[in-house]
């Protein structure tokens, strides 16, 4: 089972991006999706998560800005950030609580993606 996100880059304050992450291998059910982000020199923070069902939490900073979504059928969680600030800029993280096949048994673990970068800056 693996996250791979995608979608970072360089964006001018003000702009928006788009973040994606699918998860692939052999899934039996994908649970509680999100994101985090760190910064130079900062400790990894909460961005968003959304529940299989589709309750969502920001963090308060980002409320307004940033919106979580999924699709559980493709397995994929996506993060679309608004008006975007020089502090934003970080590397962002996916992850996902992941039940998976095992050889005869169900297994859930949480999972991380490998990161992407955003740079916002003129």
């Amino acid at each position: 089972v693996q996250l791979q996100a995608s979608g970072g880059g360089l964006v001018q304050p003000g702009g928006s991006l788009k973040l994606s992450c699918a998860a692939s291998g052999k899934i039996f059910e994908v649970g509680l999706m999100g994101w985090y982000r760190q910064a130079p020199g900062k400790q990894r923070e909460l961005v968003a998560t959304i529940t299989r069902g589709g309750s969502t939490f920001y963090a308060d900073s980002l409320k307004g800005r940033f919106t979580v979504s999924r699709n559980n059928r493709k397995n994929t969680v996506t993060l679309q950030m608004n008006s975007l600030k020089p502090e934003d800029t970080a590397v962002y993280f996916c992850h996902a609580s992941i039940t998976a096949y095992m050889t005869t048994y169900l297994e859930t673990s949480l999972h991380w993606g490998q990161g992407t970068q955003v740079t916002v800056s003129s």
